[in-house]
């Protein structure tokens, strides 16, 4: 599953890069062909396990608990200390950062950006490999009609909500972590204050919105701070010239 995963990856990156197609086009495009292989593979049909028969190790390494606490959140605090490294002390990282703020200036700074966009891809399908294989195990079933649907908008809104801004190049991993936490606090709220389940779509469009309108004004403010903080530089470095320019040197005002 994983080593599927990173060729898809691969391959997306590849279409990105080389083949100079809208990221967003590639990875719906990805999106529809695999869940339909996989609906033509399984006669859409549920593809179900026994649960712990089949893979016993696979279930207890996904599944059980260390010290009572479940494997999921041990894999998920180790997932986002070992990217939290990599995004934040690695040559690579500040790479990433890069490519995603201005691609054409990290090229023209020397970064091979291709390389770190197909890096990307493929590192993003291979833990998209492993959540499935998580999922999979916790439901002990696939439909591939419906498994998984709608995890992208959980996704989106998560990075949103920790700080992530969607024009890319900045961030934060412990952002994100804050923001799947606020997000599963989201939900057990619409199940506490008795909202219907059928508007936690709703709640979460909502919640992506208006993370976007933030960062939009936000972006706005650091542009005219930005601008205003250049022409104060540049009208007192004139003021500045001028005043020495004017300035005249005692011996010669002697002579």
């Amino acid at each position: 599953m994983l080593a599927i995963g990173g060729v898809l990856g691969g391959i997306h990156g590849w279409l990105v890069t080389r083949m100079r197609l809208q990221p967003f086009v590639v990875t719906l495009c990805g999106l529809l062909i695999y869940r339909g292989i996989a609906r033509f593979y399984t006669a859409d049909a549920t593809a179900g396990f026994s649960f712990g028969d089949n893979f016993p190790e696979l279930t207890w390494v996904i599944t059980g608990r260390t010290g009572g606490v479940p494997h999921s959140i041990l894999a998920f605090a180790a997932i986002a200390a070992v990217a939290w490294f990599v995004m934040h002390r690695t040559v690579f990282g500040r790479h990433l950062f890069a490519v995603g703020k201005n691609e054409e200036a990290a090229r023209f700074a020397g970064i091979n950006t291709g390389r770190t966009i197909i890096a990307a891809y493929v590192i993003c399908l291979v833990l998209t490999g492993i959540s499935a294989v998580f999922f999979a195990m916790y439901t002990r079933s696939v439909h591939p009609a419906s498994h998984g649907n709608f995890y992208e908008l959980y996704a989106i809104a998560a990075a949103v909500l920790g700080g992530f801004s969607l024009r890319g190049g900045e961030g934060s991993i412990i952002g994100v972590v804050l923001g799947v936490i606020l997000l599963q606090v989201l939900q057990n709220l619409v199940n506490l204050l008795g909202i219907p389940s059928s508007l936690n779509f709703a709640v979460m469009g909502s919640v992506i919105l208006i993370g976007v309108l933030a960062d939009n004004q936000i972006s706005k403010y650091r542009d005219r701070r930005r601008q205003a903080k250049m022409v104060s530089s540049f009208f007192g470095h004139s003021e500045g010239a001028s005043l020495s320019a004017n300035r005249k040197d005692p011996a010669e005002t002697q002579a």
